[in-house]
């Protein structure tokens, strides 16, 4: 198995870039720190006014925000169980790999923007940090600049042309 696919698919272990394992780290610290009290104190609060009854919806409310949170605390935990820090060095040189910024031109719309390929973990669109495992990431892994890549997306089919590669 080469670089390429252990950094794509990583049989037994999660890619996170530094960056994502910080914003994974902060989420974790704010939900131990700062929301896991608070619903307790909330729960503790509905105790002490004897709000309890079977049709407490806001008692409901609350206990689903704690399973939620403590369930999102679990995976967070599983996640940094599990994860290898990506280090720049890591990173493929030539071609696009997770961690890689790739400045791509749209060919059908003549326009330019730069991504990041991540981690589905720490993936989020709206800024720029594509998936490995997105429709658009597994149509650029691997690729070099100068190559054209196509992919099929729910308003149809994307062509773009790497114009720029960088760790």
């Amino acid at each position: 198995m080469n670089e390429a696919e252990i950094l794509r698919e990583p049989h037994g272990g999660i890619f996170l870039t530094p960056e994502g394992h910080q914003l994974l780290q902060q989420e974790l610290e704010h939900l131990t720190m700062t929301k896991r009290p608070e619903i307790a104190e909330r729960i503790r609060e509905s105790q002490q006014h004897g709000e309890f009854s079977e049709d407490n919806t806001e008692l409901d409310e609350v206990k689903f925000e704690q399973a939620m949170v403590e369930g999102r605390i679990a995976e967070l935990k599983t996640i940094f169980g599990a994860a290898h820090i990506l280090e720049p060095d890591a990173i493929p040189d030539g071609h696009v790999g997770l961690g890689s910024f790739v400045k791509v031109s749209d060919l059908d719309f003549d326009d330019e923007f730069e991504v990041r390929v991540v981690a589905s973990f720490e993936a989020d669109p709206g800024r720029d940090l594509i998936s490995n495992e997105s429709p658009m990431g597994i149509a650029l892994f691997g690729h070099d600049a100068g190559d054209e890549v196509t992919f099929d997306t729910p308003d149809g089919k994307k062509r773009y042309r790497i114009v720029g590669l960088r760790k």
